[in-house]
């Protein structure tokens, strides 16, 4: 049994096959999942876990080099946006429509379902290198 870190093996196994520029996305439990990309469904409840939550626990082992966030996260959902900027400070960031994220998770590995119910809470992850 792994000690720490993701507990999840299905998440765990996505980050550790993760090429250069692949790409995950952290959704909420709203966010429409393509039927060919895998979803990795961890909502329990309404707001369990948190987006928050799965981000900082990705974070702590995925080595990303850029994120995107639906431009309507700025006004709909400060409180995530905010988050998001202080957690990733030293990393390439875009802002896109919703309609167009909605677009470029098509093309993404896998879509990690919260259970947040707040507007907007979602992020493209771009995996980077850590060399």
């Amino acid at each position: 049994m792994k000690k720490d870190k993701i507990l999840n093996s299905e998440l765990s196994y996505v980050i550790a096959k993760l090429g250069h520029t692949q790409t995950i996305v952290i959704g909420d439990c709203g966010l429409p999942i393509p039927e060919h990309v895998e979803r990795i469904d961890l909502a329990v409840v309404a707001k369990i876990p948190s987006f928050e939550q799965v981000l900082d626990a990705v974070l702590s082992e995925m080595c990303v080099e850029k994120f995107v966030l639906a431009e309507e996260i700025k006004t709909k959902n400060s409180e995530v946006n905010d988050y998001v900027m202080n957690r990733l400070t030293q990393t390439d960031m875009e802002y896109v429509s919703h309609e167009e994220f909605k677009k470029l998770t098509e093309d993404a590995i896998c879509i990690v379902r919260t259970g947040d119910i707040r507007p907007y809470s979602n992020i493209i992850l771009q995996s980077g290198v850590f060399f």
